[in-house]
């Protein structure tokens, strides 16, 4: 056979992303995994005790709720824009192209912002990790760059191995500080359990915004279940009840865990002990309550916790980048999928370079790790992922005022409104408080903060440069697959994708 015919046999471009792959569990493991719940906690948590006291709980489950209020047309569109692109999908079906295209290269920034920034957190984690357990004073940059390629690896493979690996690093993180809560209750904390924590007199108090402002970046990247759907089985089913399970998990988990390491110090100690040492909270909390060997446990779990995230969040942006490539925006080689693995490995190797480049940048800088490196990478990313989600939940309404359809008034119109109303109440807390969670001079965050936007703008420039040069890549932009990714349920009409001309220009 000649290699003419041999290439028109079984054409490279011919290999596609993994259908069917994902159940509802797997594709929860990829988003309560970004969220790092053990290192949300143990890093975090103590601030957030320290800052907004014994209810700091409650801001926890507060913002699940209000997530949860947007996950409601969140998923309702998810259920009629079936593009690969997700969250700039969504938009330029509600907003327009212009808003659409600068919301997508504001997700790859903003995605691609929150990975980058947690390998300084990997390598600050891991030297304190060798230190704790081994005495042993290793470098950051090392741990760092084993890391990405660690998850280099990761995301080269296929998604369902990325899948299982997920599923067990998150039983150990979860494990860990279930573990801690059974000591606790079993020994009933430090004075007797108590449920001052949801007493509104705790609640309702000045540092609740505080807390309310870590609470809504514990839980970054719930929204990137949709990013899986070409992916998943019966998408129309699995992705809203994965978005559901994942909020609801990470609302009540957090809110638990915070409550139970509360109890371990009673509610008049704990911010005592939070402010003598936040960073060794829970490790101090384990030890009285279960053992010495619990804590060296968690110290090992944290790492694998930072390594979740990293891989989940390398997926999630290979597959923006691959919709990208495949919209034409970004270059088509970064669409190429292995033909064995089913993976957007060009994106994955892409990502790899661009991380390895930036971490080397800030340790030729002499930067921190941890108050550098991860804070001032990761905080414009989370600012960015805020933007983009109540960007999606103003475009739900507006999309579903064009189109024909039978979903109630209140998953179109009510809750996205409401959603949009407490998202934007949430971006104004944390960039109210982002000398917390930089620890940055007035100019740095001011920089930061100014990134979102800027990263926005440039993409409407980008929108108005593709309508002018490339109108054919314009036109199609955001639109959706020929077929759709499953059978149209017998309740609601099959709708066809809509022409270029009905997007706003």
């Amino acid at each position: 056979m000649s290699d003419t015919a041999r290439e028109q046999r079984t054409p490279p471009a011919a290999a596609t992303l993994r259908s069917g792959s994902l159940g509802t569990a797997d594709i929860a493991f990829f988003v309560v995994s970004a969220a790092a719940p053990l290192t949300v906690m143990a890093g975090v948590a103590p601030l957030a005790i320290l800052l907004g006291g014994v209810g700091a709980p409650a801001g926890y489950l507060i913002a699940g709720i209000t997530l949860a209020v947007f996950a409601v047309g969140f998923t309702t569109m998810s259920r009629h824009v079936k593009s690969g692109g997700a969250f700039y999908a969504y938009i330029t079906r509600g907003l327009g192209r212009p808003v659409g295209i600068g919301a997508a290269l504001l997700a790859l920034i903003g995605y691609v912002g929150m990975e980058i920034g947690v390998y300084g957190l990997l390598g600050s984690a891991g030297r304190d990790t060798f230190q704790a357990l081994f005495g042993a004073d290793v470098p950051w940059l090392p741990i760092a760059l084993v890391g990405l390629g660690v998850i280099w690896y990761g995301g080269y493979r296929s998604i369902d191995f990325g899948a299982k690996v997920l599923g067990v690093l998150l039983v150990a993180e979860t494990g860990i500080l279930l573990l801690l809560a059974a000591g606790v209750l079993v020994k009933g904390g430090a004075h007797g359990l108590s449920g001052a924590s949801f007493a509104p007199d705790n609640v309702l108090v000045s540092g609740t915004g505080v807390v309310l402002a870590f609470a809504f970046a514990a839980f970054t990247g719930f929204e990137s279940t949709v990013i899986y759907r070409r992916e998943a089985r019966d998408p129309g089913r699995t992705v809203p009840r994965a978005t559901y399970a994942a909020i609801g998990f990470l609302g009540l988990f957090y809110a638990f865990v915070v409550w139970i390491v509360i109890q371990a110090f009673g509610d008049a100690g704990v911010i005592a002990a939070a402010a003598k040492d936040p960073g060794g909270l829970f490790f101090s909390a384990i030890t009285t309550y279960v053992g010495g060997w619990a804590a060296d446990l968690m110290h090992v779990f944290i790492v694998t916790s930072v390594l979740a995230s990293l891989l989940a969040f390398h997926n999630a942006i290979n597959r923006y980048t691959l919709a990208l490539a495949e919209e034409g925006v970004l270059p088509r080689a970064l669409g190429r999928i292995h033909p064995r693995h089913r993976s957007p490995y060009v994106a994955g190797l892409a990502q790899t370079v661009l991380g390895a480049v930036v971490v080397l940048g800030f340790w030729a800088a002499g930067a921190d790790p941890y108050g550098q490196l991860l804070l001032w990478v990761n905080t414009p990313g989370m600012i960015g992922l805020f933007v983009l989600q109540m960007l999606a939940a103003i475009a739900v309404p507006c999309y579903f005022r064009r189109v024909s359809h039978q979903e109630g008034v209140a998953r179109t119109v009510v809750a996205p409104v409401v959603a949009a109303v407490l998202l934007a109440g949430a971006i104004g807390l944390v960039v109210t408080h982002i000398d917390l969670f930089t620890g940055a001079s007035d100019a740095v965050n001011t920089l930061l903060i100014a990134l979102a936007p800027a990263v926005f703008v440039a993409g409407l420039g980008l929108a108005w440069w593709l309508r002018r040069e490339r109108p054919l890549v314009y036109a199609n932009f955001a639109a959706e697959p020929a077929e759709a990714e499953e059978p149209v349920e017998p309740v609601e009409p099959a709708e066809p994708a809509e022409p270029a001309e009905e997007f706003t220009s």
